[in-house]
């Protein structure tokens, strides 16, 4: 079949919306998917700077949503017309997978950052026949088609909005998770979200549905206005003290705090700002060494990174459509669509931070 998709062809150049070609329908396990809208992540938009580690051409996207086109025979447990979110790929097998943790499966960054997975990747090419790379995250999902192993998709009520609903499947699911499976915040708990982008803002609103009070730290203005919209106490990442603030906020401390902006200034900060035996998750990809200051993990302080929220999708995802549905996870109020033709406008907004969230609808 052939189909339209957003082609990045070079670290530099803008994507290509062309025709692509699929040689083969669902193998085992598999699903064919009509993609209803994508979410745009930071993580698609890193591969320009990934310094050749992500094969290209390929075709990007990892916050699918659509609905079930084919499927690879009853063992996927999906039938056509059923309205699925794509999430991440794992393997399956090994120990993480098998212990409820496939965020962190033996071959994550294989199956997911650099090529994807190599199983009948050959049936997958442009309309002139040349390799794209294997799927992305098992998507490849800035398309109006995805062929993905059964295993990243997590049926949905038909009600929902499904075009909207494909971030739940990695940025909004990262942030939510963090709080509400790594540190398990409940009433009476702070949390500090230090930075107000997709992944902290789906905190910000985890944190209030879990019933905690959240702090969000940014150094934009109209970011800091959204995340008190969403009930957070906003402050300026650039004010005088911030630890000794954040302290006086949260009676003595903060029980947890979410690092998503990868500065050491800011991950040193939110150290201070906790109590005894607070603990700091990180969600950015650190790119250098991170010095710590004397003192900042005294007193029981840990520091952690969180990957995917420590989610099994077919788990979390369910959840944050029923705290939608009951008013405590607006993530729609976050997004902005786009049509996939205009993949490049979509890229510049998310870039100059215009837009929180983009939704490609093919």
């Amino acid at each position: 079949m052939r189909f339209g998709a957003a082609v990045l062809r070079s670290y530099e150049d803008p994507f290509s919306v062309e025709e692509v070609m699929l040689n083969a329908g669902p193998a085992a396990g598999e699903i064919l998917v009509r993609i209803a809208g994508c979410g745009m992540c930071r993580t698609d938009l890193a591969v320009r700077r990934s310094a050749g580690r992500s094969p290209l051409p390929a075709v990007l996207g990892h916050e699918g949503a659509g609905v079930v086109v084919e499927t690879g025979g009853p063992d996927t447990g999906l039938s056509p017309g059923d309205h699925v979110v794509l999430s991440f790929d794992s393997c399956g097998h090994c120990r993480s997978c098998l212990g409820a943790a496939p965020a962190y499966c033996d071959r994550f960054a294989a199956l997911n950052l650099f090529g994807g997975r190599t199983e009948n990747a050959a049936r997958f090419t442009d309309a002139a026949g040349g390799a794209l790379a294997p799927r992305w995250f098992g998507q490849s999902s800035f398309a109006e088609y995805a062929m993905v192993p059964a295993r990243n998709a997590v049926r949905v009520d038909p009600a929902l909005p499904l075009e909207l609903l494909g971030p739940l499947g990695c940025g909004f699911l990262t942030g939510a998770g963090a709080v509400l499976n790594s540190f398990g915040a409940g009433p009476g708990d702070t949390v500090v979200v230090l930075g107000t982008g997709a992944v902290g803002l789906a905190a910000v609103m985890a944190a209030g549905a879990a019933g905690a009070v959240a702090i969000a730290v940014d150094r934009h203005p109209e970011r800091l206005a959204l995340a008190e919209k969403l009930s957070a106490t906003p402050v300026h990442s650039d004010s005088a003290g911030l630890p000794d603030r954040i302290r006086r906020l949260t009676d003595g401390g903060a029980r947890y705090a979410l690092d998503t902006t990868g500065s050491a200034r800011l991950i040193n900060d939110a150290l201070r700002a906790l109590r005894p035996t607070g603990h700091l998750g990180l969600v950015a990809r650190l790119h250098t060494a991170l010095p710590l200051e004397p003192g900042t993990l005294d007193r029981g302080r840990k520091i952690s990174h969180i990957c995917e929220g420590d989610a099994v999708p077919a788990l979390l995802i369910p959840r944050l459509t029923g705290l939608w549905e009951a008013g405590l996870f607006p993530f729609d109020q976050l997004i902005r669509t786009y049509p996939l033709a205009d993949i490049d406008e979509a890229e510049r907004d998310c870039e100059l931070g215009r837009v929180v969230k983009p939704v490609l609808v093919p």
